[in-house]
């Protein structure tokens, strides 16, 4: 078997756009990897181009040697747009292999260690502007079933918080905790916002709320400033989506710079990537809890990594979707009582419709932490891509 073509997918989706990579083979089977890579898409693109050449004609069995020959190959190493473009690619070769052995891929890099995963919620907040509204959307997450409730509290405010701002995000915090009613964990986001006096003061003001994590609360650009704040603060520090390395990462483990790290699959390697790293994890007894806000693709590889990782702790997935999810990609999701199971189906469990794909070009879409629209995430018909089974229905 050899890859005779790689294609990519641009794909619409509101708040960013898919970008997806079908790499095909001379005996008719092809795979679909996710390198989505938020409002750096051209460039994405650009990059898969980039490595076709070195592809085609290649087994694509040989995903450690083809991984590791365009890593090297590619000279300006690491960074978000080569390694997104490699995880793409990985991804779609171990769905080749999958479908050509007949087995899902989480048969082939370990078998089960658990049936799903417990889920915690991103994007369940869309719209949502004051801590009532929040709590109101919070209770209703919590009634779907989600294990734990993540969201970005601090509105658009970068390296400082003005006092008016900190009492509101603390309101905030208390409404959606109080909605849960120790039902779900709260986690809180902070996207790389303060500078390491606003974080430790941040920190210090959550821990009465007893936050699962508190996510990036320093400006990503130094891991000895985030180090700095954990050795402060009493909160559990998340880290690790702008990681895209086994190098950055062992850097990370080394400076004692969080107590959970959160690789991306579409940015840390693909699958191959990301069982390297979970190996790290695993040698320093860190829970690996993947970034996973992305599209189906990702999903389906995430979803795998967390059934046959031992120490894989806690999903994150997507409240709701885009109505034409499911047009584009065909996936088999289920969500029974906060765990979510994945696909049984051969490779990675996904097809791609290339029609419905072209039905929703590529959009321009930009930033919207620092402009005051947050949570304006999704559009007002989004729905669940999985299928919600109550537990009593479960076979």
């Amino acid at each position: 078997m050899k890859i005779t073509s790689v294609k990519t997918f641009a794909i619409d989706c509101f708040r960013t756009n898919w970008v997806f990579v079908k790499v095909s083979t001379d005996e008719g089977i092809h795979g679909i990897g996710e390198g989505t890579l938020e409002y750096k898409e051209n460039a994405l693109l650009g990059a898969v181009a980039d490595l076709e050449h070195a592809l085609v004609g290649k087994d694509p069995f040989d995903t450690e040697w083809i991984f590791h020959q365009n890593y090297r190959d590619a000279y300006w190493r690491g960074g978000a747009v080569l390694m997104s473009a490699l995880s793409a690619i990985d991804m779609a070769l171990w769905d080749i292999k999958g479908k050509t052995l007949g087995l899902p891929v989480w048969k082939l890099i370990g078998g089960k260690c658990r049936a799903g995963v417990p889920c915690y919620a991103n994007c369940w907040f869309t719209g949502a502007k004051e801590p009532e509204a929040f709590a109101e959307k919070a209770a209703a997450a919590v009634e779907r079933g989600f294990k734990g409730l993540k969201w970005d509290p601090f509105g658009k405010n970068y390296r400082q918080l003005p006092p008016e701002d900190f009492k509101k995000a603390l309101r905030c915090v208390k409404a959606v905790k109080e909605a849960t009613d120790g039902k779900a964990e709260i986690l809180i986001e902070c996207h790389g916002r303060f500078d390491v006096p606003t974080a430790l003061r941040v920190c210090h003001a959550l821990e009465e709320f007893e936050p699962y994590w508190v996510e990036e609360p320093v400006v990503p650009d130094t891991l000895r400033a985030l180090a700095d704040v954990r050795s402060r603060v009493r909160v559990p520090i998340a880290c690790g989506e702008r990681l895209y390395t086994t190098q950055q990462i062992l850097d990370a483990v080394e400076l004692r710079a969080c107590d959970y790290l959160q690789p991306d699959s579409s940015h840390a390697g693909g699958i191959t990537g990301m069982k390297q790293i979970a190996g790290i994890c695993d040698a320093h007894h860190i829970p690996f809890c993947a970034h996973n806000p992305s599209g189906p693709v990702a999903n389906a590889v995430t979803l795998a990594l967390g059934v046959s990782t031992p120490g894989y702790c806690i999903h994150e997935t997507l409240f709701d979707d885009v109505p034409w999810r499911g047009d584009v990609i065909d996936e088999d999701v289920r969500f029974i009582d906060g765990l979510m199971y994945p696909s049984d189906r051969p490779g990675l469990g996904i097809e791609l419709n290339e029609e419905a794909a072209a039905a929703h070009p590529k959009a321009d879409h930009w930033l919207r932490h620092y402009v005051g629209t947050l949570t304006d995430i999704r559009p007002p018909d989004s729905k669940p891509y999985y299928r919600n089974i109550p537990p009593e229905r479960a076979s």
